[in-house]
């Protein structure tokens, strides 16, 4: 019952992190997504699940915020200033 539960559990992830992959490269915006996709296909594999839950929150932010936030010409809010935004800005060397 246990590598059911656990079958089930890697099952869900992956589930997860597709979806937060396809989102990554549709947005809205083609300029996001040019900087988000990369990313995600680079970087979603080893996120943990509290930086996958960060990931997903900046996912809900209108996208002119996120594209400010990672070019560092907007502060983003505290809340979402914590690692993967650092991640992303990094990865893009706009830090």
């Amino acid at each position: 019952m246990g590598q059911e539960a656990s079958s089930d559990d890697r099952a869900a992830d992956g589930r997860r992190r597709k979806r937060l992959r396809f989102r990554s490269w549709h947005r809205g915006t083609r300029e996001l997504d040019l900087l988000l996709g990369p990313f995600a296909d680079r970087h979603l594999d080893e996120l943990s699940a509290v930086e996958l839950g960060e990931y997903e929150a900046l996912l809900t932010m209108p996208d002119p915020d996120v594209y400010d936030w990672i070019l560092g010409q907007a502060e983003p809010p505290p809340a979402l200033a914590r690692g993967v935004l650092r991640l992303i800005k990094k990865f893009h060397k706009t830090d």
